[in-house]
């Protein structure tokens, strides 16, 4: 049923009278502020002046622009895992809780992961925009004038694995505990060996690149902050939380193995793909701009980063990725041909 103005009306005075607000003065300020549009409020004129090329190449804005709306998915699919890691639990501008389970449902969890995978599907279906969508001689060229930045700086991303799983599943292979013996180790000892430091380190000596210097002294405190607040409220230890009956629910369990496969898998294999169509050449492979190992650090079945292992056989974790990666090799053998 519909409510009644003066129904209306009395629950706004209700409302305000609770904070101790006169309800007049907001009504004289509706009165006297101008209608809402489309372009003010989402900025939009401010949104279209946030590409600034470093080079006169014009496919260097597809570059900028495609980058800029993989960072809004992230922040869509980051706001998506607030949610989960709240139980739902949302706090308007005023004060008012908009919303609260005192435990999280499977239900909920599902439809959250839903949403997150709708998301990356988009992102790894328009990647293709990254593929083809500009001339690489152009790239080539426009890239120089990039150094040492980097889509490894994406700190957005760190914060979806950090918010996805228990830090022990993101340290690097080498440091990874068996899946049956308990990790003892500190959240700051299992941080300071997370897997991504491998991926921006010089090929030949070891040694950190530029890009990983400066990706550590602006977010290293911030993600070291999240990863202590999310050992006990990832999605991982939330799924963990459920009802027996629960956590064996199909459409749970399918959002939950999706979500490995469309950010371990589907995800870092479109960039494996671009780097192979845009560095890769007969004559030898170009470094990436932050002189990232990506011949080795973008591929699956090398890093073998999986946030739910539980939920995967042995044999599908003994061949992680391994068909996207061997039609990407075949891809790769053609442009080397």
């Amino acid at each position: 049923m519909i409510d009644s103005k003066e129904e209306k009306l009395a629950k706004l005075n209700e409302k305000y009278e609770s904070m101790g607000q006169d309800i007049n003065a907001y009504l004289d300020g509706l009165l006297l502020s101008n209608y809402l549009t489309y372009w003010d409020y989402i900025h939009l004129d401010t949104l279209l002046t946030l590409q600034h090329p470093k080079t006169d190449y014009p496919d260097e804005q597809i570059f900028i622009m495609y980058h800029q709306i993989t960072e809004l998915y992230f922040k869509l699919s980051l706001h998506e895992f607030d949610q989960i890691s709240k139980n739902g639990k949302v706090i308007g501008e005023n004060g008012h809780d908009m919303g609260w389970n005192e435990k999280i449902t499977g239900e909920f969890l599902t439809a959250r992961l839903a949403r997150i995978n709708s998301y990356f599907e988009a992102l790894t279906k328009s990647f293709e925009i990254m593929v083809n969508g500009m001339e690489k001689e152009q790239f080539l060229r426009f890239r120089m004038a990039l150094l040492p930045a980097s889509g490894f700086q994406s700190a957005q991303y760190r914060m979806v694995e950090i918010a996805s799983t228990d830090m022990r599943f993101l340290v690097s292979k080498a440091e990874r505990v068996d899946l049956n013996s308990e990790d003892t180790r500190t959240i700051e000892e299992k941080f300071a060996c997370i897997y991504w430091k491998q991926g921006a380190t010089e090929a030949e000596t070891g040694k950190k690149t530029l890009t990983l210097k400066q990706f550590e002294q602006k977010y290293s405190d911030e993600l070291l902050k999240m990863a202590r607040e999310y050992e006990s409220i990832n999605v991982w230890q939330k799924f963990s939380s459920l009802t027996t009956t629960e956590k064996s629910s199909k459409d749970l369990i399918i959002e939950m193995r999706q979500l490995d496969v469309n950010v371990n898998i589907n995800w870092p294999l479109m960039h494996y793909k671009s780097a192979v169509r845009y560095l890769a050449s007969k004559d030898g492979d170009a470094p990436a701009t932050g002189g990232t190992n990506w011949q080795k650090y973008l591929p699956p079945k090398l890093q073998l980063r999986i946030f739910f292992p539980n939920l995967w056989s042995k044999e599908e974790i003994d061949n992680w990725g391994k068909g996207w990666v061997e039609e990407v090799l075949s891809d790769r053998i053609k442009t080397k041909g």
